[in-house]
C-alpha cells in the first residue's frame, strides 16, 4: 500500500463532493474548463481510474520478458555448434544458419533486442506508475487539508433552503472548481509523461522483420562430406 491507497478513500470523498457541485458548472473563465475539457472527465472518476494502476505487475512483466531471452540464448548456441560437412547442402545450411541467428540475437531489431525493449519498456512504464501515483497523493494530502475542502464540504452536507443555488456562483461551485483544477493539472501531467514514453520507445517496439539470406544458385554437381 502506497501514499495514494492511503489517501484514497478521503480523496474520493472529496472529490465526489467536488463532483456533484461541478455538474452544476464552474465559474466562467476558470482554469478548470480546458482541463475538463481536454480530461472530459470529472476528477473524481479521474482519480478513481487510475487508482487501478500499479507499478509492480509492470515491473513483474518486464522481469517475465527477460526471462524469455535464455530460450532464445539456447537455440542461438545450437546453432553456433560447429557441423562436421561440407558441399552445396552443408553452404546452403551455413546460410540459413547465419541469417537465422541475426533474426534471433543481432542488434536492436532482432527477437532479442526486440524483448529486451519490450522489457524495459515495461519498466519505464513502471516508473511512470510510481511517480505519477506519488505525484497525485501529493496533490491529494494538499486538497484536503485545504480551505477549499472545507468550503465544499460545507456545501455538500447541509440542505439547500429554496433560495439556495447550486450553481458555480452558489456555495463551494468555486472552491470545488478550484480543487477540481489541481488534481486535473497533476493528472494531465501524468498523461502527458504516458504519452510520450510511447513516442520514445515505440520504434524500439515494432514488429522484428525477418531478413531472408543472400543464397547462392544451388549446384549439384558436387557431393556433400559428411564428418571429414
Amino acid at each position: 500500500m502506497d501514499a495514494l491507497d492511503r489517501l484514497a478513500e478521503p480523496g474520493l470523498d472529496l472529490l465526489r463532493r467536488v463532483d456533484t457541485l461541478l455538474a452544476a458548472g464552474a465559474p466562467d473563465g476558470h482554469r478548470v474548463w480546458p482541463l475538463l475539457r481536454r480530461m472530459q472527465v470529472l476528477p473524481g472518476d479521474a482519480v478513481q481510474g487510475f487508482l487501478d494502476l500499479h507499478p509492480a505487475p509492470l515491473a513483474g512483466a518486464g522481469n517475465a520478458v527477460r526471462r524469455l531471452v535464455r530460450g532464445y540464448d539456447d537455440v542461438s548456441a545450437a546453432l553456433t555448434d560447429p557441423v562436421l560437412w561440407s558441399g552445396p547442402a552443408a553452404s546452403a545450411y551455413g546460410q540459413a544458419r547465419v541469417a537465422l541467428l541475426h533474426h534471433l540475437d543481432e542488434g536492436p531489431e532482432s527477437l532479442v533486442g526486440r524483448l529486451e525493449s519490450t522489457a524495459g519498456y515495461a519498466d519505464a512504464l513502471a516508473d511512470w506508475v510510481e511517480g505519477s501515483r506519488l505525484a497525485l497523493a501529493r496533490a491529494l494530502a494538499d486538497v484536503l487539508r485545504s480551505a477549499e475542502a472545507v468550503a465544499v464540504v460545507a456545501a455538500t452536507s447541509v440542505a439547500l433552503g429554496a433560495s439556495g443555488s447550486r450553481g458555480p456562483a452558489g456555495p463551494g461551485g468555486a472552491e470545488a472548481a478550484e480543487i477540481a483544477a489541481r488534481v486535473l493539472a497533476v493528472l494531465c501531467v501524468a498523461y502527458d509523461g504516458a504519452e510520450t514514453l510511447l513516442r520514445q520507445w515505440a520504434p524500439s517496439l515494432a514488429e522484428s522483420r525477418w531478413r531472408a539470406p543472400v543464397s547462392d544458385r544451388p549446384r549439384y554437381d558436387t557431393p556433400t562430406r559428411v564428418g571429414w
